[in-house]
């Protein structure tokens, strides 16, 4: 049993209410916007990489197009498994911490937080998945006291918090 944010059987403050334990979660339009400037960054630095393996393996213009998304997918889990924060994330003050507060996320936590991207990728119905999942995201994090959306719970408890 909790009282005001603090847990008297464990004598630690409640993660239930960030305000308690001095870490402040961050808010669905940081997040989004953070996530928004990773996404042009990810695609320039994705459009750059597969036009010089095209270049250099002369490979045919669509197959550069097929691995944008996994491409995706491995640039936010590089940014969060090195640093613990994306240029976007870090230009808006933004920081994931992994499962169990670790100070950031594991591979495995930074797979599975980031896993629906790889929606993208199912042939026809993918980019409808993709987004009825960020849209989930949207909904567990504007309705959660922690901020945490339903891929950082699956994630083992990951959270987004303002620096």
């Amino acid at each position: 049993m909790t009282t005001g944010g603090f847990d008297p059987m464990y004598g630690q403050a409640d993660p239930t209410f960030g305000q308690t334990t001095g870490i402040k979660p961050g808010g669905l339009g940081k997040r989004a916007g953070a996530r928004f400037i990773d996404w042009i960054l990810a695609g320039i630095i994705g459009a750059v990489f597969f036009w010089l393996l095209g270049v250099v393996a002369d490979l045919p213009d669509w197959v550069s197009v097929l691995p944008g998304a996994a491409f995706g997918w491995l640039y936010f889990i590089a940014f969060e498994v090195s640093s613990g924060s994306t240029p976007g994330k870090k230009l808006l003050g933004l920081h994931v911490n992994g499962s169990d507060n670790a100070p950031k996320p594991s591979l495995k936590d930074s797979a599975v937080r980031n896993l629906y991207m790889l929606l993208n990728l199912i042939p026809w119905i993918g980019g409808l998945l993709w987004f009825v999942a960020a849209i989930a995201i949207a909904f567990t994090i504007s309705s959660s006291p922690t901020k945490q959306g339903w891929h950082d719970k699956v994630a083992g408890g990951t959270q987004v918090i303002d620096e």
